[in-house]
């Protein structure tokens, strides 16, 4: 049977570690300087994203001083984001959770920035919405039941 929205989100737990984030964005030719901080920092979580236009870099805050100088023509976020994993594995033709967890969260006034790996969402939330973003999901799980 395919994996459904409903069984997916009740069975998912919400992680989040206590580590604040930044979102960094840096030149397109910064591609390489990128790949090797995410690779030295070696937390269990980081994203990086290249486009045509620009890399986007997601780290720990605290470690943004330890790689300023290969940090060329950088821009850090204000913002300080929290992390939540849903922790489940999703399956690759699941549809729509993330548009409605988007949904849920967008309904109660929290911006997200969601990041998908191969077989977990995540998403970031400014910090001071974090436990307001928790509590929602909670709610939307409640109506599950």
């Amino acid at each position: 049977m395919a994996q459904t929205f409903e069984s997916a989100f009740r069975e998912a737990r919400f992680f989040s570690d206590e580590e604040l984030y930044a979102v960094i964005r840096l030149p397109a030719r910064a591609i390489t300087a990128a790949a090797s901080i995410i690779a030295e920092i070696g937390e269990p979580f980081a994203a990086l994203i290249a486009d045509k236009d620009e890399v986007s870099l997601v780290i720990p805050r605290d470690a943004i001083e330890d790689f300023s100088a290969r940090l060329r023509d950088y821009t850090v976020s204000e913002t300080r984001y929290r992390l939540i994993t849903f922790d489940v594995v999703l399956e690759p033709e699941l549809v729509g959770f993330i548009s409605r967890v988007s949904a849920a969260l967008a309904e109660a006034g929290i911006s997200i920035l969601p990041y998908a790996a191969y077989s977990r969402d995540h998403v970031l939330v400014a910090a001071q919405e974090h436990d307001r973003a928790i509590l929602t999901l909670e709610t939307l799980r409640a109506t599950l039941a």
